[in-house]
């Protein structure tokens, strides 16, 4: 077993710098995180456009469950990238670690703005789609834990949660983005130009910000936290841990489910459900989809700070609890009478629930971790979380619509996993469990 020991005078102290080193610090990290799900967001944004183009079938609802099963193909893919690129993080480092996934997410993004139509190349073409997804699913495995854990390395004492909450937050910046190029291209391009090409401009200009977000990732330093460890475990060590430890991972699993159906519900789905479904217009759905991303933004820092100050576990039940209760009422009171206000008002209501809850949550997720496997561990019961809740989100809610001819069912899809949140809470914080044992875990 290999020891490496680091002399002090070679150790960059990340909690060591001033402030603005650390905002700086923050802004690279999270860059590469602003093109993962910039990617995710306009696949869900455009998923009636792509439905078309690579997907056609016998009806639009086909279609967009084909659209919708390649979209959360992606997700199946996290729980290996968590445990693969998680443990080369965990053994290697955070900042070789993340221009890896990166590389993996790039390569996704352009493969899938490129892809001629099915018309053009026929069965290849839903096909290279497919293999994109993948790819940016097997990067997205390790690249949220990779950064939250970087993030809760380099936070001051007392202030971790407010520090991790920027890796979310720097997902909102993203939806940001995608909805104001989809408003402008929406309200820019005709129809008819939209549907053939036009839906394929933001994914090049995702390509585009590649190289910029590959120069801000190169500058990163080291974490103090991994430097200073004495060893680094083999991907063997990893594999072994996170076997001894699956009651943790699965815990942390359901965790982050209540985060991640709520998230991918808000932001992705909304477009098509409120074009489709609500038969509201496309701006509507757009402008509400950018004011989530901004609510997100505003409620996630705000959600660390607070769990910093009085705990997690007081948010993680308070929320959950909320979700369990408000969830199918608000969308049905929304279904009865669809208007752009209602849906503004619901869908910010429940822009509340996930920047509180998460702001909390990835802090918490971080400390429950055993913390030579911190990336792995957090990896892994993000990424399942993500591929059986949060990912299936717009295809789960488009079944149960058409199932139960209800346009507000995706409201008991969303208090389940509230629900799996709520009794993961009361688990891992139960008197002498594992977050009681670990919540000073540096």
């Amino acid at each position: 077993m290999e020891t490496k020991i680091v002399p002090p005078s070679t150790v960059t102290s990340v909690a060591a710098q001033p402030p603005r080193s650390k905002v700086a610090a923050v802004l690279r990290v999270t860059s590469g995180n602003f093109l993962e799900q910039f990617d995710f967001f306009l696949f869900g944004f455009y998923a009636t456009y792509i439905s078309k183009v690579f997907f056609p079938a016998g009806s639009d609802f086909a279609s967009l469950m084909l659209t919708f099963a390649v979209f959360g193909a992606g997700f199946l893919m996290r729980p290996l990238g968590a445990i693969v690129l998680g443990a080369y993080i965990d053994q290697v480092g955070r900042r070789k670690g993340l221009i890896v996934t990166l590389t993996l997410m790039a390569s996704g993004t352009i493969l899938i703005a490129c892809v001629p139509g099915y018309e053009t190349i026929g069965v290849l073409a839903p096909l290279l789609v497919l293999i994109g997804r993948l790819l940016q699913g097997f990067s997205a495995g390790a690249e949220l834990g990779g950064v939250s854990v970087y993030l809760a390395e380099m936070a001051t004492p007392g202030n971790k949660g407010f520090y991790t909450s920027w890796q979310s937050a720097s997902q909102q910046v993203s939806i940001i983005v995608a909805a104001l190029l989809g408003f402008g291209l929406n309200a820019w391009l005709p129809a008819d130009a939209l549907h053939a090409w036009g839906w394929r401009i933001p994914f090049f200009i995702g390509c585009m910000i590649v190289p910029f977000l590959f120069l801000l990732r190169r500058s990163l330093q080291e974490t103090e936290a991994f430097q200073s460890r004495k060893h680094h475990p083999s991907a063997r060590e990893v594999f072994r841990s996170m076997l001894a430890n699956w009651t943790t991972v699965i815990a942390g699993m359901l965790l982050t489910a209540m985060t991640t159906t709520t998230f991918y519900l808000i932001t992705v789905y909304t477009p098509t459900f409120g074009k489709s479904v609500l038969k509201l217009s496309t701006s509507d759905s757009l402008i509400v989809t950018l004011c989530v991303g901004i609510g997100n933004f505003i409620w996630l820092p705000i959600g660390g700070a607070l769990s910093d100050r009085i705990g997690r576990k007081p948010l993680l039940l308070t929320i959950s609890l909320l979700a369990i209760f408000t969830a199918y009422p608000a969308l049905s009171w929304l279904a009865s009478a669809p208007s752009f206000g209602r849906m503004f008002i619901v869908l910010m209501w429940f822009s509340f629930f996930f920047g509180v809850y998460n702001g909390a949550m990835v802090a918490a997720l971080t400390e429950v971790m055993p913390v030579e496997v911190r990336v792995a561990g957090f990896s892994l019961a993000f990424s399942l979380a993500t591929a059986l809740f949060g990912g299936f989100t717009p295809a789960v809610s488009t079944f149960l619509i058409e199932v139960l001819h209800d346009k507000a069912a995706p409201g008991y899809w969303l208090s389940f996993a509230a629900l799996c949140g709520l009794g993961a809470t009361l688990a891992l914080y139960r008197r002498g469990g594992v977050a009681e044992r670990m919540r000073d875990a540096v």
